[in-house]
């Protein structure tokens, strides 16, 4: 079975594994499809490669024996696929993807429409669905679950936004900053629930059974407002661009926390720490100009 993968998920296993580790996990794709496909358990036909598909996973247009279409995520072991299994099932359709089987390192999921995100809607439009959508993920986990919270993902940024800051001085006040407001952040956690872990329009996509359904998880266990903090910079090249940018950013994190009953310092405090990791991880990927877009955005806050 021969196929080209998508570029926008070769040069990010590229940034995750190196070159060399990237080429080794997609020399063997061909293979690793034949095997998820048979520990899947489901008779399915490859249709596809779903294109520009995501950043860590290949995902195949697949349809089962009955005709069902589906999707095929297949997985490399950084990835962690099997924590996305568990929160999906967890969930069990609702507010994300219907998981149909699983077997080591692939997923099998109900098929959306990944051409229609909520970004092909209107700003305000697509914020009222994100928001409906994401407040039906935030369930209590399962129990014994192997989730990590809040606080061990972030921590674990902690060491390389120093070293971004120690690299380019200039960005030395927007890391200490983000840096304080997190430490304060976790040293109190108002509640502890599932999260989807990487909320933004780009990963709410079109379905049949539900108009939107949430896809492609990093699950982890802590607040709400952390998860909504990457929500509130969507589009932010648009927001770079207009002239009243800043208010439009600062309204968000208003609106959001209200609409969803969220503490908005809370709110505000997520927001800015995962803007200044982001922007610093950017930049050491060699992402210049995103990284300073993210950045100016994470300024006027």
């Amino acid at each position: 079975m021969g196929f080209e993968p998508p570029q926008r998920l070769v040069r990010a296993l590229g940034e995750s594994y190196g070159d060399e580790g990237a080429a080794d996990w997609l020399a063997r794709l061909p293979a690793l499809t034949e095997e998820a496909l048979s520990a899947t358990g489901q008779d399915t036909t490859v249709e596809r490669v779903a294109a520009p598909g995501g950043r860590s996973s290949l995902v195949l247009l697949v349809t089962c024996a009955d005709g069902t279409p589906a999707a095929l995520k297949i997985a490399p072991p950084g990835a962690e696929p099997e924590l996305e299994r568990a929160a999906l099932a967890h969930w069990n359709g609702w507010g994300a993807v219907q998981l149909v089987a699983s077997g080591p390192g692939a997923l099998l999921l109900e098929r959306l429409h990944p051409e229609v995100s909520l970004r092909s809607l209107p700003e305000a439009k697509a914020l009222l669905e994100a928001a409906g959508t994401v407040r039906r993920l935030w369930v209590e986990p399962p129990a014994g679950h192997g989730f990590e919270t809040v606080a061990e993902r972030t921590g674990r940024r902690v060491a390389p936004m120093r070293a971004g800051a120690a690299a380019d001085p200039g960005l030395e006040p927007l890391v200490s900053a983000a840096l304080a407001a997190r430490e304060e952040l976790v040293a109190h956690s108002p509640e502890l629930l599932l999260l989807h872990g990487n909320f933004r329009q780009s990963k709410v996509l079109a379905g049949e059974r539900v108009p939107w359904l949430t896809v492609g998880p990093e699950p982890l266990v802590g607040e709400r407002a952390y998860d909504l903090a990457r929500l509130v910079r969507d589009r932010v090249e648009d927001l770079i661009a207009s002239p009243g940018g800043a208010v439009t950013a600062r309204r968000r994190v208003k609106k959001l926390a209200d609409s969803l009953d969220v503490d908005r310092e809370r709110l505000h405090g997520w927001t800015l720490f995962r803007a200044v990791e982001s922007g610093t991880r950017a930049l050491a990927a060699g992402r210049r100009q995103e990284g300073e877009l993210t950045l100016e955005f994470a300024s006027w806050l």
